[in-house]
């Protein structure tokens, strides 16, 4: 016999297969939702069918968007000569959030990672390639600073070079409030090599 009835160890267990998300948390989420009123649950339960059934990507970006171009593409006041690569649409939203880059977006859902048996021809790659054209003057790499972001990194430098387009890679190093005692070596590099003049 289980702990609990049949429909609330189902709940859990689909809690549980949500990323980060441990039994005591299942549990939690499973009792906070039955706490609800049924209109609470019903709304939210409408919220995640509408999400998964009018999100799409975008079809120059690869962004999610709820239409064929998402607002960052269609926003005539951005600088569409300049491309920003990243692995996942969480990283344009920490982009967007420094303020800082006015251009678009390339999102390739993944990096490159043989060992989990993710080639080039998985991930968004094509698509980028399509987009460079003689209007575009530079293409940013900003995948993570993990062994797959720089496998992927080089092998979309690879294949921009030859077109002639302008490719750089963002900085990495030692993050404002950080202590170089605390740095790894890799870090620590990456910091160097990164280094401005004053």
């Amino acid at each position: 016999m289980g702990l609990y009835p049949v429909p609330v160890a189902r709940l859990i267990e689909e809690f549980e297969g949500l990323p980060g998300i441990g039994q005591k948390t299942a549990q939690r989420l499973a009792f906070y939702l039955l706490g609800q009123s049924k209109e609470q649950v019903d709304k939210f339960a409408r919220a995640i069918s509408t999400a998964r059934a009018s999100v799409r990507y975008c079809t120059i970006c690869q962004n999610l968007a709820d239409k064929d171009i998402c607002d960052l593409c269609g926003n005539k006041s951005r600088d569409n000569t300049v491309i920003c690569v990243v692995e996942d649409t969480r990283d344009v939203v920490a982009m967007e959030r420094s303020r800082e880059f006015r251009g678009l977006y390339h999102v390739l859902h993944g990096a490159v990672s043989p060992m989990n048996g993710v080639g080039p021809e998985d991930i968004r790659i094509r698509e980028l390639l399509v987009r460079i054209n003689d209007d575009i003057k530079e293409v940013i790499i900003a995948t993570n600073p993990t062994i797959e972001g720089e496998a992927t990194s080089m092998y979309i430098l690879r294949l921009l070079k030859p077109l002639g387009v302008k490719v750089t890679r963002i900085a990495h190093g030692i993050p404002i409030g950080g202590t170089l005692e605390y740095a790894d070596e890799v870090t620590l590099a990456r910091a160097l090599e990164g280094r401005r003049e004053l």
